[in-house]
This record gives C-alpha cells, sequence and structure tokens, in this order.
C-alpha cells in the first residue's frame, strides 16, 4: 500500500520515529496494554501526524512488526552470512541467539523474548493481518535455516525433517530464556543440533 505524500512542513523522519516508539512500548508492555497517547506522549508527536500517516492503531502494528522484522532478520542473516554454508551457518545462528539473550545485540533492544510470538499471541486470528505478519516472519528465518541445512547435502526427507527440528530448538531456546531466565539456553540447544547434525550426516 503506498505511503500517503508527506507534508512540506512535516519532517520526513515522523514516520520511523512513531514506529520505532511504538516498538519500545509494545516489546516491554505489550500491544494492547498501550494505547495510542502513550506512544503521542513518548515520541512526542501530534495525534495528527500519527493519523496522518496511520488509519488506525492496527495499521500501526502491522508497520511495527514489518519494522521488527527488518532489524531482525538482516542481524541474524548478517550473523549467519558471515561463515562458510552449512554446519559453520548453524552454529553462528545458535551463537547470534545466546549474544541476543545475553544483551549483547544493543540493535535489537533488551531481550524481552521474541516480539512475534508475543504479538501473535495477541492478534490470536490467523487470518488477521498482524498474525500473517508474525507469521511471514517465522518463514523467513526458516527459510534461513533452510539455506544452511541445503549445504549439508541430505535427501530432501532428511534436510525437511532437520530444518523443523532446527526451528523447534530455536523456539524452545527463546521461550525458555524469556520465561525461565534461562541465559544459556541458546547454548544448550546448540549441542543438541550439534548431536543430531552428526546423526544425520553419517
Amino acid at each position: 500500500m503506498p505511503q500517503p505524500e508527506v507534508l512540506s512542513d512535516m519532517p520526513l523522519d515522523k514516520r520511523q520515529q512513531l514506529i520505532s516508539t511504538a516498538f519500545k512500548l509494545f516489546y516491554f508492555q505489550s500491544v494492547h496494554g498501550v494505547g495510542i497517547n502513550q506512544i503521542l506522549q513518548e515520541s512526542a508527536i501530534a495525534k495528527k501526524t500519527l493519523y496522518h500517516h496511520f488509519a488506525s492503531k492496527d495499521e500501526l502494528v502491522e508497520a511495527v512488526v514489518l519494522y521488527r522484522d527488518q532489524v531482525f532478520y538482516q542481524w541474524l542473516s548478517e550473523r549467519v552470512q558471515t561463515v562458510e554454508m552449512g554446519k559453520a551457518g548453524i552454529r553462528a545462528l545458535f551463537m547470534a541467539l545466546d549474544d541476543w539473550f545475553n544483551q549483547r545485540v544493543p540493535q535489537l533492544c533488551a531481550f524481552r523474548g521474541c516480539f512475534f510470538i508475543n504479538v501473535s499471541a495477541e492478534f490470536t486470528d490467523a487470518s488477521h493481518p498482524v498474525h500473517r505478519l508474525c507469521a511471514e516472519h517465522k518463514q523467513r528465518v526458516a527459510d534461513l535455516i533452510a539455506q544452511q541445512v541445503a549445504a549439508l547435502g541430505l535427501s530432501e526427507a532428511k534436510a525437511a525433517y532437520l530444518v523443523d527440528t532446527l526451528c523447534l530448538l530455536k523456539e524452545g531456546a527463546i521461550v525458555s530464556a524469556q520465561l525461565r531466565g534461562d541465559t544459556g539456553a541458546a547454548m544448550q540447544a546448540l549441542k543438541v543440533v550439534e548431536q543430531l547434525i552428526e546423526i544425520e550426516t553419517n
């Protein structure tokens, strides 16, 4: 959907300012727990400006989900792509998660679990645009993992099994780090991953 034309007296960064402010509030407090007025107060932006860019709160939430997807995916893909495809790439993914869980990734904000899991739980209707965007993010990450698994040279069935299992271990590590405060969850998952890869590639 094309964005409305920016008014001549309106700085070009107002839309992004609204999105980044809303993201932090939604991430730390929840989407439904944050009202439009709180976003306006925190961002110091007028209501008229907000509705110039977003017709509704849901539209703003969609923009925030897309923003987080872009930031998170760019970070994760860069971490994975700096090493050799395959085992090293898979290991790099879980080491990246370990950095995230242990507050070593400033661009992602302090770790408070998975934004997409949290938000999709607030928009439970699978047909809702926000829920769909969260699901699409998870698929993008799964595709990133699949690219690394493909480099292992496994059969189609084994590769599909390994991708699904790695995704489950990734999600489990994220939830364990969030709910149990288990900051070592990613490295524990990595041990299982390495054993599984060894089994599947021999």
